[in-house]
């Protein structure tokens, strides 16, 4: 059997192990996880005729260095604008290369974006947890954290240098910072000028920020009185408003259930073009109806699984 061996010279935080998620468990109290980017991962997955949900890495503004130790193995990286390089050799953001023992593969922080993704012609080696290796950042949990110095083997590594060279980065790839909004479910414990504050002002990203969700800075949003909400289900996409009436958005390792007022929840295709913003960058929200929600989120995953139909095509 062919393989691929990797020493990791450096990992920045939050670099995890990701495969497409563990969905249907958190009615135990279990997080989904997966990729934070759900649309670049599937395509940097795609790009090499793997599965969309195949395990890969995800790449944190912290960075990642690679030496591969033996073997050859082609590869794929999607995602933000991050610089990426082989030895001194420059690539582009978004590309599909091969790999081979003595070369160093380099990613780091570009001109745009919050994470990017890693995905191979092989299996990463990885643990499971629950059925899955996608990694919940917090604890650990599935494939695990990316640590400096650890060793990743790529089994039934392939070269395919058909493949090679860069691959096209669609518009909708690029941070958005126009948020589609349904709201509620308890828009109604906020006044109607609360209401209009949060859907007519800009919001800051804070550098107070995870997998689990990012602060925002802006605009207080205090709810009416004093509540005491049972814990109830959480969404990926809420904007939970806490005590101090900060607005968190949620993502990929938000926790199960929670007590907080829920004033909004972000559409599901907007999350990942947010998740490429950076601290300091500014955003706002624009509140639509529930249909038209389900009518736009229908329309772009049918263009997008049309996107992914032609890059397997491509492959």
């Amino acid at each position: 059997m062919t393989a691929a061996t990797f020493r990791v010279a450096f990992a920045g935080p939050h670099v995890t192990v990701q495969d497409g998620g563990r969905p249907g468990l958190m009615r135990y109290g279990v997080p989904a996880s997966g990729p934070m980017d759900r649309k670049s991962f599937a395509l940097a997955n795609v790009a090499l005729g793997n599965p969309a949900h195949q395990t890969g890495i995800e790449v944190s503004l912290g960075g990642l260095s690679l030496q591969c130790l033996s073997g050859a193995v082609t590869l794929a990286i999607a995602g933000g604008g991050f610089i990426v390089q082989i030895g001194e050799r420059k690539l582009g953001a978004w590309a599909v290369i091969t790999i081979c023992a003595g070369q160093t593969l380099t990613i780091r922080p570009g001109p745009w974006g919050s994470w990017t993704y890693l995905t191979f012609t092989g299996i990463l080696q990885a643990k499971d947890w629950l059925g899955s290796q996608a990694t919940h950042g917090s604890s650990g949990f599935g494939g695990g954290k990316i640590e400096t110095g650890q060793t990743l083997t790529i089994t039934e590594a392939r070269v395919m240098e058909n493949c090679e060279g860069p691959m096209p980065c669609p518009v909708w790839a690029r941070p958005l910072h126009l948020l589609r909004c349904v709201l509620g479910p308890q828009d109604r414990y906020f006044a109607a000028e609360t209401i209009a504050a949060f859907t007519g002002s800009r919001f800051e990203l804070t550098d107070a920020f995870d997998r689990m969700g990012l602060r925002l800075r802006g605009p207080v949003l205090m709810p009416r009185a004093a509540l005491a909400i049972p814990s109830e289900p959480i969404l990926r996409g809420s904007v939970q408003i806490s005590g101090d009436g900060v607005a968190t958005v949620l993502l990929s390792d938000h926790q199960t259930t929670g007590g907080y007022p829920k004033i909004a929840t972000v559409l599901s295709d907007d999350l990942d073009s947010f998740v490429q913003c950076r601290p300091g960058d500014v955003v706002a929200f624009r509140a639509i109806l529930p249909e038209d929600a389900i009518t736009a989120t229908r329309l772009n995953r049918g263009r997008f699984t049309a996107f992914l139909d032609r890059m397997s095509g491509s492959g």
